[in-house]
């Protein structure tokens, strides 16, 4: 009788009930994705991801929600697009950073990290990191350029000493192509033109030999490029100080003359 019954079941079920199941499977199916899903969902990371690196939670979020209401290449697409668009943005914009001097030290680091950290009167010490291609060359000159312009308005406003070098760390550079080297001519042109003298310190080996093989360098002239900031700064100074001590007995002869 309990196989009757069950047949009976079976039968109206297949007959009258299936419509009723049409959707299941799909259900089913959707039930078994957001349970895998929430297991992939872990908020702490993205919260993390935020607080360290705003652009890598944008990527995350951008690839979750692709996958989300879309499919999972269209997520890829997404994430791996932007991941390259910030490589271009890196490469293409390399960063520059104001030097100075630890109290007491001879190191030199950058003024917005270490805020201790004091410029020298009369030269602006600049920090290049990243390579140096076509994608960025005119990005850097506008900016080194930029940061000239800013040292000399901060002089005339504080009546300092004028500026007279301008300090190029090239730790940073692990690269460099025939644009750049170009770039790093016009910045010593127009400096020049401001009576600035261009200071290379400690360029890499792939640049000091591109610089050999262009004869870019007797442009720069060896006796201007440094191993460290600091041979640098000495060396500039002492220069500084030949200067001045030109310009008093002139400045007082005339004042003998004149009298």
């Amino acid at each position: 009788m309990s196989n009757i019954v069950m047949a009976t079941a079976v039968m109206i079920t297949l007959l009258f009930l299936t419509p009723l199941f049409h959707y299941t499977p799909l259900v089913v199916l959707a039930s078994i994705i957001i349970n895998a899903m929430l297991g992939l969902i872990k908020y702490e990371e993205a919260i993390h991801l935020f607080k360290v690196d705003k652009f890598d939670f944008v990527i995350c979020m951008t690839s979750f929600l692709g996958v989300v209401f879309s499919n999972v290449e269209t997520g890829l697409i997404i994430g791996v697009g932007l991941s390259l668009l910030r490589l271009v943005l890196v490469v293409a914009r390399p960063k520059t950073f104001v030097m100075g001097n630890l109290p007491n030290t001879k190191a030199y680091r950058s003024t917005e990290q270490y805020r201790s950290a004091q410029t020298i009167p009369g030269i602006l010490i600049l920090q290049i990191e990243g390579p140096i291609y076509f994608a960025c060359a005119n990005y850097l000159r506008e900016r080194v350029m930029r940061w000239v312009r800013e040292e000399e308005d901060r002089i005339k406003s504080s009546g300092g000493l004028s500026l007279q070098h301008l300090i190029l760390d090239m730790g940073g550079i692990g690269s460099i192509d025939t644009s750049g080297l170009g770039t790093l001519e016009e910045i010593k042109k127009l400096i020049e033109r401001k009576s600035v003298k261009l200071v290379l310190v400690n360029p890499g080996s792939e640049v000091i030999k591109k610089m050999y093989l262009s004869e870019s360098i007797e442009d720069f002239g060896e006796e201007w490029i440094f191993p460290t900031v600091a041979e640098a700064v000495r060396a500039c100074t002492f220069m500084l100080h030949i200067s001045k001590t030109t310009s008093a007995p002139s400045e007082s002869s005339g004042h003998e003359s004149n009298v």
